[in-house]
């Protein structure tokens, strides 16, 4: 079953992929995406299993996707997912998909009184199946292109049981009579939008250090903490990479009047501080 997929890079691959689709009345969708290096999460793979098997579509390939629009629009077609509120929202926010006739594997196991969430937790209660599901490959680089057999494997295990899953999840919550509950639930979930981060404009006050620094120093870091949130957003990467907590912290502590006196400091990077030094110098070399 593990081997019953198909990576999607051709014409020829997706009129397979659309035949499959045809002849499916459920199918199991599943994203990869990476929220720890950008500022918008960047979707990297979408997985679909239809009847046959599951299809891997890679997003970065010049693959027009949009083909998948009348199958999450299609009320007659079942879509399966697994705490698929983020996939929803990306899938939205990049190619303008509507979903309906939603079932979340997550949500149903919630619903049920299910004490662990986990897909492999679930798995393995209700399907007697161990599935290994580890942090580090969830946040493994996926854009990285080729990807690994590991990743694959991992990306494919996703698709593959949810759909026996929703039969027993659904037959409990007919048992249950939770049904219509759990009908307006997928209904929320499907309404979902993507929206893009806001400021924190108290985030500098969180950052471990703050509360002993000096009122300028403060100041400083409130600063420091804003321009970063922008410059993530204008650059699209995570703000940890910008600048860590750390280098926020250490640069409030003082004026910074040249960009020699900063790299001699060695507080950031000399990589950063060619990026980002002259803006940087200008923000802090004032009155506070």
């Amino acid at each position: 079953m593990m081997n019953s997929w198909l990576w999607v890079d051709s014409a020829s691959k997706v009129k397979e992929a659309k035949e499959d689709l045809e002849r499916s009345s459920l199918i199991a969708l599943d994203t990869e995406y990476d929220s720890l290096h950008y500022f918008r999460e960047k979707l990297c793979l979408v997985q679909i299993r239809a009847e046959k098997k599951t299809y891997i579509f890679d997003p970065l390939n010049g693959i027009d996707l949009t083909f998948l629009r009348p199958y999450f629009a299609d009320e007659r077609l079942l879509k399966v997912t697994h705490a698929g509120d983020n996939d929803i929202r990306i899938l939205k926010r990049d190619y303008d998909f509507e979903f309906r006739n939603l079932f979340d594997t997550h949500r149903a196991a919630h619903l049920l009184g299910c004490r662990y969430l986990a897909l492999s937790s679930i798995i393995g209660q209700y399907l007697g199946v161990e599935i290994e599901k580890t942090k580090k490959m969830q946040r493994s680089k996926w854009d990285i292109r080729p990807l690994s057999e590991g990743q694959l494997q991992y990306a494919v295990q996703d698709t593959v049981y949810l759909a026996d899953l929703y039969r027993r999840l659904d037959e409990k919550l007919c048992r249950e009579g939770m049904k219509e509950r759990a009908r307006k639930v997928f209904e929320e979930m499907a309404a979902v939008n993507w929206r893009e981060k806001t400021l924190d404009f108290l985030g500098h006050r969180k950052i471990n250090g703050y509360a002993i620094l000096d009122a300028d120093s403060k100041e400083r870091l409130k600063k420091l903490y804003r321009w970063r949130f922008n410059k993530a957003r204008q650059t699209n990467r995570a703000m940890f990479l910008i600048l860590a907590d750390k280098e926020l912290l250490y640069l409030s502590e003082r004026k910074w009047h040249s960009l020699s006196e900063l790299r001699a400091a060695e507080i950031i990077s000399q990589e950063k501080t060619g990026l980002y030094g002259n803006e940087l110098i200008k923000l802090l070399d004032g009155n506070c």
